[in-house]
């Protein structure tokens, strides 16, 4: 019986036969060669299943699955990781792209730093094209030794694409997994944070491709991204506006009842929490805006993200 690879690697997708060649590429060309593959594909309406049964009869390593409906955004993510049988776990996106050494480089850092939950690197911006826009150097304070103080920079800073690091795997199941109220994606990284710190390898080899229809600009409202999300959202008598920052609201205090933190560090948190409430109330709910980029980077993206090259020419 073959052992199971190290690494899972899940990549959730609902119509995306745009990039998604490209995702596949730069994620089997990677130079961490134990990790399988899990694609979920939501029911999508074009070519994707074909794309997809194509690459996974070329690569052992390929899970393919297909949904028989359009579940939705977060469990179409619950499900690759449901599904994962790693030590390490990954999500990633069909229109993202990922440095040759990205998952290499991320492990290595789990491994040489054992108290680390989550690796990841910084993230680059990319347009439809895959031409690079935007490098933005991390600014979160996530790689604290103190879990409130990681806490509270989860709360009030912006920036970063942690959700999809490299995650210990037993770890991310002990979390509430992707939800679907307002702001879900924040809440978990936040409650990843309270289990231990975060290693940020200092180079740009995650790209995040900015197209039309990446889901917060088809999706711009906030019951439109939980609807996206999951269409069960749909129903306002069912789920209110209310009730989707509600349940915002009482992740984060879940997630610190959840987590293994001292008294004092619960209290902590809990203080955080309540401070970051008053100051959004007081905002009118805004956020603290994202770091601005940075022009520092001379980052090819053609020469480090493999099939590139071939898709250029």
């Amino acid at each position: 019986m073959n052992r199971p690879h190290r690494l899972t690697v899940g990549l959730p997708v609902f119509n995306g036969e745009r990039y998604l060649s490209q995702a596949i590429e730069a994620l089997l060309g990677q130079s961490y060669e134990d990790f399988e593959l899990i694609i979920s594909d939501n029911a999508s309406t074009d070519g994707t299943a074909d794309i997809c049964k194509r690459y996974a009869s070329q690569d052992s390593r390929i899970r393919y699955f297909r949904q028989p409906r359009n579940v939705g955004l977060s469990p179409n993510h619950n499900f690759v990781a449901d599904r994962a049988s790693g030590e390490l776990f990954k999500w990633a996106a069909s229109d993202d792209l990922y440095a040759r050494d990205l998952l290499e480089r991320c492990v290595v850092a789990l491994d040489e730093n054992p108290h680390v939950v989550l690796a990841h690197a910084w993230t680059a911006r990319i347009n439809d094209s895959g031409a690079l826009t935007a490098a933005i150097k991390y600014s979160l304070s996530t790689s604290s030794s103190a879990a409130p103080e990681r806490f509270r920079s989860l709360l009030y800073d912006s920036g970063g694409d942690d959700d999809y690091g490299v995650i210990r795997l037993d770890v991310l199941r002990r979390t509430a997994m992707k939800e679907s109220y307002y702001h879900a994606d924040h809440t978990i990284v936040a409650e990843l944070g309270l289990h231990g710190a975060f290693y940020q390898v200092p180079d740009w080899l995650y790209f995040r491709r900015d197209h039309e229809d990446r889901a917060e600009r088809a999706c711009p409202t906030m019951r439109s991204r939980c609807v996206n999300m999951d269409p069960r959202r749909a129903s306002q008598w069912r789920h209110p506006a209310v009730r989707l920052y509600g349940e915002y609201v009482w992740a984060y205090v879940r997630a610190i009842q959840r987590a293994p933190l001292s008294l004092a560090d619960t209290w902590e948190c809990y203080r955080y929490l309540g401070q970051w409430l008053a100051s959004r109330a007081r905002q009118g709910g805004t956020r603290t805006a994202a770091p601005a980029p940075t022009t520092e980077a001379a980052v090819s993206v053609e020469s480090v993200v493999a099939g590139q090259r071939l898709q250029a020419s």
